[in-house]
């Protein structure tokens, strides 16, 4: 990457500069190798020549470089490659299988999330719907005639009236239809007599008539509440309708009471006895256990109150499993009505077809309905993914922004945005790189698959105060130009015993920011301050590329026995 990694200091000596030095990249090594095999060929030139031209007990000197310190923007950045992507992807799939009926579209049209792509062929699918649907009826219906038989475990009163008879006890068991008990009404006491057709056919329901007990002669009004459409005949051939009369029961008569009657001044052919205007049998609707007697003989029920507590185990088995069923057949259907969906099959995503691989009249099996219809991607943006270094990423945020280059793009540079960092990082021959996802939206030119270089700047200052990387040494030291007035003049200075140019010192500085070429100062220099470092190269190849005094340089001779000067106090140059 473009930024510097700060490494670790070494063990001995004085500590190295409090800076980051940039790693090579792995892809360089054999130009780097290469590189340094012209250096050393130019080195051995440029040697024998400072040789064959140096004075007797003279050697080559090294060469310190002079400027300045400056204000100047710095920007630190990570760089790195990646391959584009659409902002998503999806391969269509079906779930079921048929023919396919109809497809509204072609490679490379746009289409919104929820068009309709294919329409597959549903009459299996219908015929498993409404094989669903009567099944589902029939477990219905099960169920809830075992409901009903379950409420039937209630024996209530049909009528309201007095329990004459109660032949059962809790622990009885009873069967279905059985009779166990009986309810009278005796409060009202129905007479049906026989009147002439004729006259019957005159009277109405809810016509008042006169009753006359036979025993003590007694009358009780009466009303007519039925009257026969049915003619019987008479001994002596007498064509009659039988008419029914209820009175109110004073509390004398029974059934075992005779009674004529007149409606008005017309009577009836002769007489009868009376009959309970409601008298019901008591019978288990299904069958089961006694568990309580809710009543009791001689006591007045109200229509519809309980009698008898039965209980079946059996029965509540089954509504269970009924009940189990009923919601077995519910979701299969469910299931069957959500599967027609499948039949039709819609864009998940809005994007631009990219890929299709089935037509209308293409029929889908088992094994093809599980193969990618169609692909789709959102080419709404791009993304790529850049892995950066762990001794970096903590530089990394969301929002930073990133230079994109595209060498298919002719290296038109596009903007991105930094949108994840992900902490999930990989680890390869002992160093990590975390995945940092880069979203680009102007995106003319690119295209996904492409091969794009990225710049992250991750920290950005402007107008401070700073020097070159290399000016600063061991123990974060540069050399400053003691008093600029008292300094030689020119571009050469005479060497000191000390191997420094004339009239520098080490000044201890704090650091900052700092990038491939330049670090900042945030103390211990001014502006202006003239400062000098130690070129890359070696003095004899300084000395042979300019001669004594080149540009920009001050040169330093060796000492008196012709070995090399001894290297500034702290260890050397640029860490």
């Amino acid at each position: 990457m473009k930024t510097l990694l700060q490494r670790k200091k070494k063990e001995t000596g004085d500590p190295a500069p409090e800076f980051a030095a940039a790693p090579p990249k792995k892809k360089r090594k054999k130009i780097i190798f290469f590189a340094c095999i012209l250096v050393l060929i130019c080195a051995l030139s440029f040697g024998l020549r400072a040789c064959l031209s140096a004075k007797p007990g003279m050697s080559a000197a090294p060469a310190y470089i002079i400027t300045k310190a400056e204000k100047r923007d710095i920007t630190v950045s990570l760089s790195g490659s990646g391959t584009l992507k659409p902002a998503d992807s999806y391969e269509v799939t079906s779930l079921v299988s048929g023919e396919i009926l109809s497809d509204g579209f072609e490679e490379g049209d746009v289409v919104e999330k929820g068009a309709v792509l294919y329409q597959i062929d549903t009459d299996d699918a219908q015929t498993n719907v409404r094989s669903a649907e009567l099944s589902l009826e029939k477990s219905r219906l099960s169920y809830e005639r075992l409901l009903e038989d379950l409420s039937n475990l209630d024996v209530t009163a049909l009528v309201s009236g007095t329990v004459m008879e109660l032949d059962v006890e809790p622990g009885d068991k009873v069967n279905m239809g059985q009779k166990i008990g009986k309810i009278r009404n005796s409060a009202t006491m129905c007479l049906t007599v026989p009147f002439i057709s004729s006259d019957a056919d005159s009277f109405y329901i809810g016509e008042a008539a006169t009753v006359t007990l036979d025993d003590t002669f007694e009358t009780l009004p009466g009303t007519i509440s039925k009257i026969s459409n049915v003619e019987q005949v008479l001994p002596g051939g007498m064509l009659v309708k039988n008419v029914t009369i209820d009175v109110k029961n004073p509390g004398a008569i029974t059934d075992a009471t005779n009674a004529t009657a007149k409606v008005g001044d017309t009577a009836c052919s002769k007489s009868a006895a009376f009959s309970y205007k409601d008298e019901t049998d008591i019978t288990a609707e299904i069958s089961g256990e006694v568990s309580y007697l809710a009543s009791k003989e001689g006591e007045y029920v109200r229509e519809g109150q309980l009698l008898v507590k039965l209980q079946s185990s059996d029965l509540e088995q089954q509504l269970k499993s009924a009940q189990l069923s009923l919601e077995d057949a519910q979701n299969t259907l469910e299931n069957r009505l959500e599967a027609m969906q499948d039949y039709t099959i819609t864009s998940p995503i809005a994007g631009t077809i990219i890929e299709k691989n089935f037509k209308a009249g293409d029929k889908l099996d088992s094994n093809s309905a599980k193969t990618s219809l169609c692909t789709i991607y959102d080419l709404s943006y791009l993304t790529m993914q850049l892995n950066v270094d762990e001794l970096d990423i903590a530089k990394v945020q969301v929002g930073q922004t990133v230079t994109i280059t595209a060498d298919a793009a002719g290296g038109k540079t596009y903007t991105g945005i930094v949108t994840k960092v992900n902490i999930n990082g990989t680890t390869n021959n002992g160093v990590t790189a975390y995945p940092v996802t880069i979203r680009i939206d102007e995106t003319e030119g690119l295209l996904p698959g492409m091969n794009v270089n990225a710049e992250i700047v991750v920290e950005d200052v402007k107008n401070v105060l700073s020097v070159p990387v290399e000016a600063v040494s061991r123990g974060n030291r540069v050399l400053v130009q003691k008093d600029p007035e008292e300094a030689a003049g020119g571009e050469t200075a005479a060497p000191s015993t000390g191997g420094i140019p004339e009239g520098f010192e080490y000044v201890q500085v704090t650091l900052g920011v700092n990038n491939d070429e330049y670090i900042e100062i945030t103390g211990g220099l001014s502006e202006g301050d003239t400062i000098a470092y130690l070129s890359t190269g070696t003095g004899g190849m300084m000395v042979g590329m300019y001669g004594a005094g080149g540009p920009g340089t001050v040169t330093v001779t060796t000492g008196s026995e012709g070995e090399p000067p001894p290297p500034p106090e702290g260890g050397g140059q640029g860490g």
